[in-house]
């Protein structure tokens, strides 16, 4: 399994990062988690053709996680040519959320007749879901966005990759990561307790609970930024935008 994180910022750009966006590569299948607004500029940035992303995971519904799905339909119509399918599973209402963003920003959109099939999945929690080989668990957690939000855990060609997606301290992320190959976990603040998001003091505390065999630490506000080489826990890697792991 092959990791490369399009995009690791935080909604405003911390750090001219841009917005949440992981791409996932198995001997099986692609996938994308999250499809912040900057996703094609990520994927044009790295060479990633969209069209070989048949699937699109989304962790909860505000912008810098999904917006990009509203460019992504208008570059598959007109400059990709897209013609495979493309599922996209997401939270409760995720297609009427995707849909009212496309028709203020294009309107018309998502009227247009497209050349391959789209469909739209939603989260049970702590129901696997399987989307071709690989099976998805959403765990809820605690991150405000108008439907539920969730940390969601990967199980593919005998891996597990976990993702908090964004959240404050609660404690369903501990099954949500427990002994993952890789756990990326959102890491506003160096400390305290960030309405909404985590400190890397929280995380630091919760490591040996969890049990992952490394952790990526996302989402990095400036003060994160600005202490991350404080970090010092072998099992830590920072995100950077175009870095590539092997999971």
């Amino acid at each position: 399994m092959k990791l490369t994180v399009v995009g690791c910022g935080d909604a405003f750009g911390s750090g001219g990062r841009l917005q949440t966006s992981y791409h996932v590569e198995t001997a099986q299948t692609r996938f994308l988690i999250d499809c912040g607004a900057t996703a094609l500029i990520g994927l044009s940035r790295l060479g990633i053709d969209p069209n070989s992303i048949p699937t699109i995971f989304i962790t909860h519904l505000h912008g810098d996680h999904y917006a990009g799905l509203v460019w992504w339909l208008i570059h598959a119509q007109h400059v990709a040519k897209r013609t495979v399918p493309l599922t996209v599973a997401g939270p409760e209402g995720i297609e009427a959320r995707f849909k009212t963003a496309a028709e203020a920003l294009f309107p018309g959109s998502t009227g247009v007749q497209r050349r391959y099939d789209l469909t739209f999945l939603e989260y049970a929690r702590e129901t696997p879901l399987n989307v071709g080989p690989v099976r998805v668990t959403p765990f809820e957690v605690k991150h405000f966005s108008g439907a539920p939000p969730y940390a969601l855990r990967f199980e593919t060609d005998g891996k597990v990759l976990s993702f908090t997606g964004d959240t404050e301290w609660v404690e369903t992320l501990v099954p949500a990561g427990r002994g993952a190959d890789l756990y990326i976990m959102e890491c506003y603040q160096f400390e305290g307790e960030p309405r909404f998001h985590t400190s890397w003091r929280t995380i630091e505390r919760n490591l040996d609970r969890i049990g992952a065999k490394r952790v990526m630490l996302t989402h990095m506000a400036d003060g994160m930024l600005a202490r991350r080489g404080e970090v010092a826990d072998p099992r830590i890697v920072l995100a950077e935008d175009g870095l590539v792991l092997d999971v």
